[in-house]
């Protein structure tokens, strides 16, 4: 358990993101998929039964025993909330509602935010622009781990510490690595996310809160789900920076599998990547692909060449920031 990874740096290129120049190509070759774009009219029924499950739970567990708290916290709420971060992820790019409705996007997050107990979707919306715009980018995509993270966490003991960490990595990393402003939406989410946790603590007292919180923090820790957050970008074989998943895990997560699909187009909703895989189907079936979240995560740990420095990285001009 203690031997180091091999890789001692991140792998920097000096080529663009290969999702702009095939979305295109695609985009030439079947127009249709245009068509595809736009928002996804389930959604809002899907996320809205999925809080209000949660709310029903909170009434549940507010008398059970602290060891059933948490079991139920990582095999049913952590489940449910990491879904509903991936549900954040698919409105941050306008999906429930549409481009015309941006705010309506923002505030209906903010209710996928509630049963997660921490105010974070409007803070990941402004970051995952730049996760899709500077993919890989220096200083920019906050997605990638820091050179702290990289050096230490290289041995199996270590890397396992770090997917149990995951959480609190994805809160912390973008205020070092590049902090901006808080936004009056960030502070709107706040408010009405501190509002309901203290409803919910008055009405049913702490063990619903500590059952929400805890299942946001387990569930996106060492959990079959989290292996997504590696599956996406780490780079399993030289050169490829971004893999697509197409097992039974995307039930749960709204398609987020679909990640190669995804990069290359981020307006279409979640439910409709597999149409455009079926659509496309030459330029996704022979680029690899994971088949198992949870292989990823025992590879991630056990494999010498994997590890928080396994990502691609690469220079943008400052001209190119917004």
């Amino acid at each position: 358990m203690g031997k180091a990874s091999g890789r001692h740096d991140f792998e920097w290129v000096y080529n663009d993101q290969p999702h702009t120049s095939r979305r295109k190509e695609i985009l030439a070759k079947y127009p249709q998929i245009k068509s595809l774009m736009g928002p996804d009219p389930q959604l809002k029924w899907v996320v809205s039964g999925m809080v209000l499950t949660q709310l029903l739970a909170c009434y549940l567990v507010q008398d059970l025993s602290w060891k059933w708290i948490f079991f139920w916290a990582y095999a049913f709420g952590g489940c449910i909330n990491h879904s509903l971060t991936l549900a954040i992820h698919d409105i941050s790019h306008n999906v429930a509602f549409g481009n015309k409705l941006a705010k309506w996007n923002r505030w209906f997050a903010m209710w996928a935010n509630l049963p997660i107990g921490l105010p974070y979707s409007s803070a990941f919306k402004k970051y995952h622009i730049d996760h899709h715009r500077y993919l890989g980018g220096d200083q920019l995509d906050v997605d990638i781990p820091t050179d702290i993270e990289g050096w230490f966490f290289c041995t199996p003991a270590r890397k396992l510490v770090w997917i149990i960490l995951q959480p609190f990595f994805y809160a912390l990393r973008p205020l070092l690595v590049n902090p901006k402003p808080v936004s009056l939406l960030e502070i709107q989410n706040a408010v009405v996310q501190l509002t309901v946790d203290l409803i919910i603590y008055h009405l049913w007292g702490l063990k619903p809160i500590v059952y929400l919180i805890a299942g946001s923090i387990l569930g996106m820790g060492l959990h079959p789900i989290s292996g997504h957050f590696i599956a996406e970008h780490y780079m399993f074989l030289k050169g490829h920076e971004t893999y697509s998943y197409y097992g039974a895990l995307n039930l749960l997560t709204f398609n987020v599998g679909y990640h190669m699909e995804h990069h290359d187009f981020p307006s279409i909703p979640g439910s409709k990547l597999p149409q455009v895989k079926q659509i496309a189907a030459e330029y996704y079936d022979s680029l690899p692909q994971h088949t198992s979240w949870s292989r990823v995560l025992w590879d991630f740990v056990f494999d010498d060449s994997i590890g928080p420095y396994a990502r691609i990285k690469r220079k943008y001009k400052l001209s190119k920031q917004e």
